[in-house]
């Protein structure tokens, strides 16, 4: 089976029925992290709602953005007339911040599981979070760290840009076709398709922005093994 298949259940008129298990051949997985694996909703809400504050912004627009981008891409949509100099000082402090705060982090329902399911398998973590933050906050799930990850430092644009899925397919040796993308936001499942990945949208927030597949959460993912090399991923939407 080629590693681009994708099956569904259909209707008889031939469209996808929503609540069906959506099933996906891979030779590659690329992992964000917040809000996909680990659920630091609390942390970033409450950072960013302080920040908005600052700036006399609505905390509740912001949130709408903060999603799946790095801190100065946010600042940028959000402060578009500042310096860019300026979003990327502030960034590195809010960054610190968030580094120090780890209350409400938690796995992403399933997700010890579902880690325990691919140690053995081509994956690696692509998050707009910097290596200490991303290392806080695993560490701080109860996830193991994938040995392969592409933090903020090692790509020069942030989701919805494709860089770092792409440096992730590269580094794990496998064609973007052959990698499926696990993510929660709207940059993220765009970053993923735009590198011509297959995303299946994790939780709430990916629900509207037209994953291939979507879950509620990580406990809708079954992995089992397929022909080359290859694995099949099955996504089971909430009922």
């Amino acid at each position: 089976m080629p590693a681009s298949t994708t099956t569904a259940a259909t209707t008889l008129a031939g469209a996808p029925t929503p609540s069906a298990p959506v099933v996906l051949t891979a030779k590659a997985l690329l992992l964000d992290m917040d809000g996909t694996i680990v659920n630091s909703d609390a942390v970033v809400e409450r950072c960013w709602r302080e920040w908005a504050v600052t700036h006399g912004l609505d905390p509740h627009e912001v949130i709408k953005v903060v999603h799946g981008r790095q801190g100065y891409a946010t600042m940028a949509i959000l402060l578009p007339e500042r310096p860019m100099a300026d979003n990327h000082a502030e960034n590195a402090v809010m960054l610190a911040r968030e580094t120090a705060d780890t209350d409400g982090v938690v796995p992403v329902g399933g997700a010890a599981a579902f880690m325990a399911a691919i140690e053995d398998l081509p994956h690696a973590l692509v998050t707009s979070a910097d290596l200490a933050l991303a290392t806080v906050r695993m560490t701080a799930a109860g996830l193991p760290m994938p040995r392969i990850r592409v933090t903020a430092e090692s790509v020069s644009a942030s989701k919805p840009d494709p860089e770092g899925f792409l440096k992730g397919a590269a580094e794990l040796g496998v064609d973007p076709a052959d990698c499926v993308v696990f993510e929660d936001s709207a940059a993220g499942i765009a970053a993923g398709l735009a590198a011509g990945m297959r995303v299946i949208g994790v939780g709430p927030r990916a629900a509207s922005h037209s994953p291939t597949a979507h879950v509620h959460d990580l406990t809708g993912i079954h992995i089992t093994p397929a022909p080359e090399g290859a694995f099949h991923i099955t996504a089971t939407p909430a009922a």
